[in-house]
């Protein structure tokens, strides 16, 4: 259809070629004209004519800024390749704006071709957070985020009261334009520098979150909390006989998975049990559209903004211990080599046994803990069996080429006005890795199950690296004398690499380049594929209360399990499937980016109080300007060139060095050194260090 859209066309020529006669014809076309053009979905030339932005070398995607001033489009079309936009060329585009990029053929970097923004279809802020600066010329607020470039010009307020250095949300009033900068008006005060609780609120608000339900949607979600009614039990399978349990941190409280297990005669009966929040949250209902809009939870250190109100996400969805909860349960038969006989997938009722936390499965299964062993003494056998088929799932998918980057997290623990007391590691245990098996094993079962069914719904899809990534981290592994294939990459290839480091001082730098050198994993309809876990068919069904796509899939596995669904339903939902999509991915990487935030945030906070101390850290990358630390607690800080005064040290590109001019001291990736902590900047969240 594209290719015969050879030519732009004129309004009178489009309501004759689509032999539009009456005038309510004409007036729904023209409504329908003038929405496809908004989205740009159709573009309008200058002569008046319409036509489609592919015929025209246009290309729609979202613009991502660098503080350095030049933005990147990631194209809609995931096959395209990334566009380079000087900032010459940016024409007031914003950080994440949805833009329409008119492609110019020369490249950039001899790979990813140069454009130019013509329009922006969507602003993706309406407000920004920031520092209020009040020049002798000019008053401001310079945005925290430094990929937000334009400083917004304010007027003085005469109703709050701001003083310089504030911190101060502000409503865009008029956006930026080639030739001038944004225009904005403060509508609160956040408070002063230094403030307990300032930093999360700051966050809150620069990463657009929403803190607060409104009235309309707690209402709702009160009156949709009520207990399971007999009749409700009645219509779904009873498994309330079976022996399950709930397994997270000992913090949780949205408990939205439960596992059981059972040996059968050549194998296991895994069941994976997710809180039926379907049944609760209703289609189109304003807890629906709340939930969609914030499109999952977000982690805040000691806070957490939910998907769903707490009425839900704490009561009634949550599978809380010692109650009827309403579940869609996936039920896998697997042989002991953990090959999946069958399946069954239904709407049921669960009762949880007990509600676990990993650090007591942990040691029970370690038999580190004699009192807590009597106490769960019916349970150990389960547990036992668990870590079992566990095993032999991870093993499984390590044989396929699935790839597993254990790296610890960080935990911060915070005193009662949120500030940082101590910053650990958090290893992951044989009781953490037993729900991650199991949570892919449901998640596969589902995806594949939905894949035959023809269903519309969202993948969850993880593409593999392109070749301009590949070809970067290819010049750092050719310094340990490793090297990736980019035309026959795939996880096998990543596989290989984690296996030639392992145990190597280098490799937790090396496999956190690795990791980098990917693509973010994203929401999608079609299944194509998981490169890191070397999976054909996944999908997210295992975190309803938390994740919107999987709220999206339960719906449709409801559907299909109690037969309404219809081939008007499936087109309606096809039609939608891949907005959904693009909204769920756009909010999760705005979650991720405000945990990010917050944790460098609180790092900083935390090692403020240590300057002038001394630390035991390892390079964890090399560029000209410095050397970049990590200490054990995973704090990662500077040590900037000019601070180390034995020598003149000179970047190598070929090894990815500092080596010393005289002496031919060098430093390099994978080295440890002895630092000492001499600046920290809280706002910027930097961590500056010098070598002993």
């Amino acid at each position: 259809m594209c290719r015969e859209s050879y030519r732009p066309l004129s309004y009178g020529e489009l309501i004759q070629a689509l032999a539009i006669e009456s005038g309510e014809e004409e007036i729904r076309f023209s409504k329908e004209l003038g929405r496809l053009e908004k989205q740009g979905e159709i573009v309008k030339t200058r002569k008046n004519k319409y036509g489609l932005p592919e015929m025209m070398n246009l290309v729609k995607g979202i613009i991502s800024i660098s503080q350095r001033g030049y933005g990147i489009l990631k194209p809609d079309d995931v096959n395209a390749p990334e566009i380079f936009v000087f900032g010459k060329n940016l024409n007031g585009a914003m950080h994440q704006d949805r833009v329409m990029v008119r492609r110019q053929e020369k490249a950039f970097d001899g790979q990813r071709p140069e454009g130019e923004v013509i329009r922006v279809i969507k602003r993706a802020s309406r407000e920004l957070v920031g520092t209020f600066e009040r020049g002798r010329s000019s008053v401001q607020v310079i945005p925290d985020d430094s990929r937000q470039i334009y400083p917004i010009n304010v007027k003085a307020s005469s109703k709050l009261k701001v003083k310089n250095g504030d911190k101060v949300l502000v409503s865009i009033t008029a956006y930026p334009d080639k030739n001038k900068y944004p225009e904005g008006k403060i509508t609160e005060v956040l408070g002063r520098k230094g403030q307990p609780g300032l930093d999360v609120q700051v966050v809150i608000r620069k990463h657009s979150l929403k803190a607060f339900f409104p009235e309309a949607v707690i209402n709702e979600a009160q009156a949709a909390a009520v207990p399971v009614s007999s009749e409700e039990k009645a219509q779904r399978r009873d498994l309330t006989g079976i022996r399950m349990v709930t397994m997270d941190g000992a913090d949780a409280k949205d408990l939205d998975d439960a596992v059981s297990i059972s040996r059968t005669a050549d194998g296991y009966r895994l069941g994976v049990h997710i809180a039926d929040v379907s049944h609760y949250v209703k289609e189109k209902s304003k807890l629906d559209k709340e939930a969609f809009e914030r499109g999952t939870s977000v982690y805040l250190i000691d806070k957490v903004l939910p998907m769903l109100p707490p009425e839900l996400s704490n009561d009634i969805c949550s599978l809380n211990a010692g109650v009827d909860r309403l579940a869609l349960s996936c039920i896998v038969d697997l042989d002991s080599k953990g090959n999946i006989k069958n399946y069954d997938l239904c709407k049921s009722v669960i009762h949880i046994d007990e509600r676990m936390t990993y650090d007591d499965v942990n040691k029970l299964l370690n038999e580190s803990d004699p009192e807590l062993k009597k106490r769960y003494d019916y349970l150990l056998e389960d547990f036992r069996i668990m870590k079992e088929l566990a095993d032999i799932l991870r093993e499984k998918r390590k044989v396929r080429g699935a790839l597993d980057f254990d790296f610890p997290e960080t935990k911060v623990i915070v005193d009662e006005n949120s500030f940082p007391v101590e910053i650990k590691k958090a290893e992951r245990g044989a009781a953490e890795m037993i729900i991650e098996d199991f949570m892919i094993c449901a998640n596969e079962v589902v995806a594949e199950h939905m894949y035959w069914a023809q269903l519309p719904i969202l993948y969850r899809v993880h593409q593999k690296p392109d070749e301009d990534a590949l070809d970067k981290l290819n010049q750092v592994l050719g310094v340990f004398g490793l090297k990736i294939n980019g035309r026959a990459v795939d996880p096998k290839t990543y596989q290989k690499i984690l296996a030639q480091i392992k145990g190597r001082p280098e490799e937790p730098m090396i496999a956190m380049m690795l990791l980098r050198s990917m693509k973010h994993a994203s929401y999608m309809p079609e299944a194509l594929g998981h490169f890191g876990l070397a999976s054909k068919y996944y999908c997210h069904f295992t975190s309803p209360i938390r994740r919107y796509p999987d709220l999206i899939v339960h719906r449709v596995l409801s559907e299909l399990l109690d037969g309404s669904m219809n081939a008007g339903r499936r087109s309606k939902l096809e039609k939608n499937m891949a907005a959904a999509g693009q909204h769920c991915s756009m909010q999760e990487i705005k979650a991720e980016e405000a945990e990010r935030e917050l944790m460098d945030i609180k790092k900083a906070q935390y090692m403020a109080g240590f300057i002038g101390d001394e630390f035991e850290a390892r390079i964890v990358s090399v560029h000209p300007f410095g050397l970049f630390v990590q200490l054990d607690n995973t704090v990662e800080g500077l040590i900037h060139v000019s601070s180390i005064t034995d020598d003149y040290y000179e970047f190598n590109e070929r090894d990815h060095t500092l080596r010393g001019r005289h002496s031919g001291q060098k430093f390099a990736i994978g080295d440890p050194v002895r630092v000492q902590l001499i600046r920290v900047d809280v706002d910027e969240a930097r961590i500056d260090f010098e070598l002993i």
